[in-house]
């Protein structure tokens, strides 16, 4: 994977699994931590709407694992348009974790290359492999069934979303560790007025953040407003 490839895929220092809010996955949480530290499994699949929490677990296992062995996290969405010779030898990492699975969906080259992957991967029998996608493996688009089926083979979790208490809840911690603390009621009101998945309503607090402190500003309900004209 060539240097200008490797810097676009740095890993988020934020999406740990201990900032993770595991609520409703108790179990997908207990199963992760066997994997890395026990190798109770070799594989795991993990699906989940946009905006669930994929990303975030994925590379907070990159980091996790990153602590003594190797590990590469895998953006499909972002690595597609480079081909799929940008994931040649990853099978030497220790974990590899590949993200969006259904952005390569009925592109022959990336299908026949993840299966070929796959089968290393189990092969080497030092590696484990987390996937994600939007949907269980049988329902996904992709056109090889023989790829299709290989990622129902192993462990298969649903991403359970959280409850609005918990969003309101995991939305207050990320404020206090930017420095600042979120009302329940501006964490409701962004729910009922804005994305109510997680990816986008952390940033989203991001930019309410950075425009509160350049303002002079606390975030309350009115200054939120006008920030984001609604």
């Amino acid at each position: 994977m060539n240097k200008q490839l490797s810097l676009a895929i740095r890993l988020n220092d934020e999406a740990t699994l201990a900032d993770f809010n595991w609520e409703n996955n108790r179990l997908l949480e207990q199963q992760l931590q066997n994997m890395m530290v026990f190798r109770s499994d070799w594989f795991l699949y993990l699906w989940g709407p946009k905006g669930s929490g994929k990303s975030h677990i994925l590379q907070g296992c990159c980091q996790t694992v990153n602590a003594v062995q190797s590990a590469i996290y895998l953006p499909l969405d972002l690595l597609e348009e480079w081909g799929p010779q940008t994931i040649e030898g990853v099978e030497e990492q220790n974990l590899i974790c590949i993200d969006d699975i259904d952005v390569i969906a009925n592109n022959p080259a990336w299908e026949e290359s993840l299966f070929h992957l796959y089968n290393r991967i189990k092969d080497k029998e030092h590696a484990l492999l987390i996937v994600s996608g939007s949907q269980p493996p049988a329902m996904l688009p992709i056109h090889l069934a023989d790829l299709r089926s290989r990622l129902g083979w192993g462990l298969v979790f649903q991403l359970n979303e959280l409850s609005d208490e918990e969003k309101i809840n995991t939305l207050k911690l990320h404020a206090k560790k930017r420095g600042f603390d979120l009302p329940t009621s501006v964490g409701q009101f962004l729910l009922n007025r804005c994305s109510r998945n997680m990816y986008d309503l952390h940033q989203l607090l991001n930019r309410l953040d950075e425009a509160s402190l350049a303002a002079q500003r606390k975030i309350t309900i009115p200054f939120v407003k006008d920030i984001l004209q609604i």
